[in-house]
């Protein structure tokens, strides 16, 4: 994949020259806002477009072209190595929320027209719109489901912007049935706008791997047994103090496992409170908080663990459900929002609001049934590929772009 900033012919680097601001109807160019994220603590969001970016960058046909709104810390993301997509550099991305929000609304509708772009394709839609198609990648809408997991100026903006992006976009692209539903629940919008993309796995860093190797590299993170995984960011709606109250229920039938965390401590209140429930139900000798680690030790993770357990409340997609599958891991899940759609028969599912629940869960599939989950698991990540999603991405930019331009 390549970025290039701006034109090469161009005086001023990200300029185009005078000749180019004459539209070319044989044009496609399409732009991508990935400023909504800190490149410093990049969620999951960031890592499914590192992935899509290439693959579309690669389906690019002829007069096609991808420019990506970056900021300069997010720049080594996306390498430089070619010329299929092209960088416009905005000053600030998500490290500096309240400048990064008024750019994308004071400069985008100057910028993108110097670039020619005919398609934005972004979460929320500038308050003047830059181009003649608009696309709008829903990802969540806990502004709605779960609004403590923001901050109150967040939930806000949030709020106050869905309903006029989804009203101006030519379409929506969300990544789930469940978002589907929720978009439908909060939201007016035309259902014909609506497209269904779901995310993928990477199967080039998530596979299945040398076990014991990977549980070897476990003893530099105070790993000293077999274990049971949580992976993700610590928000109070991925629901991990049930899964300490389920360990206290089935530990001492989980024969001196030990319960391993892996994810950024994002919440500070709610992992303080994870930290004391873990000594008030006397468990401080099971549980190991990993903190963030980067994917490639992630998949070390879940290759050398016995099982993943994902007893979230709320998720879009729920990413970490196909991560540990492709590395042949089974997974114990929740059986409420997108969950069982993602797990797809391929998980054991369980009541997230019931310790009880999740302990008898967990202790089935980490028993005999544990290799059918991982044959299972295996054969539903497969399912799932950043190329497919690509094109299916292009092909709904196309689809409105086409549409627009027959208007």
């Amino acid at each position: 994949m390549a970025i290039r900033a701006g034109s090469t012919r161009s005086p001023t680097p990200g300029l185009p020259l005078p000749s180019e601001f004459a539209h070319d109807d044989t044009r496609l160019r399409m732009a991508i806002n990935l400023l909504t994220e800190d490149p410093r603590n990049p969620s999951g969001a960031h890592w499914c477009w590192t992935r899509l970016v290439p693959e579309m960058a690669n389906r690019l046909g002829p007069g096609e072209e991808l420019h990506l709104m970056l900021s300069p810390l997010a720049r080594h993301y996306f390498p430089d190595d070619g010329d299929a997509v092209r960088c416009i550099t905005f000053p600030w991305s998500n490290e500096h929320r309240l400048l990064r929000t008024a750019s994308e609304h004071l400069i985008t509708p100057f910028r993108l027209p110097l670039c020619n772009i005919d398609l934005l394709s972004t979460a929320i839609a500038p308050l003047v719109n830059p181009t003649r198609s608009l696309v709008i990648h829903m990802k969540t809408m806990h502004a709605f489901s779960e609004p403590d997991s923001l901050s109150m100026g967040a939930r806000i903006y949030r709020r106050l912007n869905y309903q006029r992006s989804v009203r101006l976009a030519d379409a929506v692209i969300v990544n789930s049935n469940s978002l589907r539903s929720e978009v439908d629940q909060y939201l007016e919008v035309d259902p014909q706008k609506v497209r269904l993309i779901y995310e993928a796995v990477d199967h080039d860093i998530f596979k299945p791997g040398d076990r014991e190797a990977a549980r070897a590299h476990m003893a530099a993170f105070g790993i000293s047994r077999p274990f049971v995984l949580f992976v993700s960011s610590l928000w109070r709606y991925k629901n991990c103090d049930a899964l300490l109250r389920a360990w206290r229920l089935a530990r001492h039938e989980l024969e001196g496992r030990q319960l391993v965390i892996v994810g950024a401590e994002r919440d500070q209140r709610y992992a303080a409170e994870l930290h004391e429930l873990v000594v008030d139900l006397g468990i401080t000798d099971d549980v190991v908080f990993v903190g963030a680690v980067p994917n490639e030790e992630t998949a070390h993770f879940y290759r050398a663990a016995d099982l993943l357990v994902y007893p979230s409340l709320n998720e879009t997609f729920g990413l970490p459900i196909l991560e540990a599958m492709a590395c042949a891991c089974p997974v114990v899940t929740s059986n409420m929002s997108s969950m069982p759609e993602i797990a797809g028969g391929a998980a054991h599912l369980a009541d997230p609001h019931d310790p009880g629940s999740l302990a008898r869960s967990i202790l089935d599939a980490i028993g005999t049934g544990a290799d059918g989950l991982r044959t299972q698991g295996l054969r539903r990540a497969q399912q799932f590929s950043w190329g497919a999603i690509a094109e299916a991405t292009l092909d709904v930019y196309r689809e409105v772009a086409e549409r627009r331009r027959r208007s």
